[in-house]
């Protein structure tokens, strides 16, 4: 059984492995690049914005097509749909807010009113 490319791909490599050996998730494992949660999946998401081949990547993974669970072509994708990666950030910094405005609002006393 041949290696996996190495980080710059040789002639070799291109032959042997196509379009996969100049992806910039080659040398990345499986967990990583098959990830069903975004936090696991960040350094094959962080790999896809410098990679040469997303193109390539999608046409063969054909992510919508097969039920796919992972990263492909810049995008997590899980049973073949696209995971929405801002969803979870913009509810979670809007949950923080609400929560920090409550607390603001409830440490806040008012002088009780003296009659003499």
């Amino acid at each position: 059984m041949r290696a996996a490319p190495s980080v710059v791909p040789t002639l070799d490599d291109l032959q042997h492995f196509g379009w996969r050996a100049a992806a910039a998730c080659a040398g990345l494992p499986p967990e990583v690049v098959f990830a069903r949660k975004a936090a696991d999946a960040a350094p094959a998401l962080l790999a896809c914005s410098r990679c040469p081949v997303l193109r390539q990547c999608e046409e063969s993974v054909a992510p919508a097509e097969s039920w796919f669970d992972g990263v492909s072509a810049g995008r997590l994708w899980r049973n073949g749909r696209p995971v929405n990666l801002e969803r979870g950030r913009r509810s979670r910094s809007v949950s923080t807010a609400a929560s920090t405005s409550a607390s603001t609002s409830t440490s806040t006393s008012v002088p009780a009113k003296n009659d003499d």
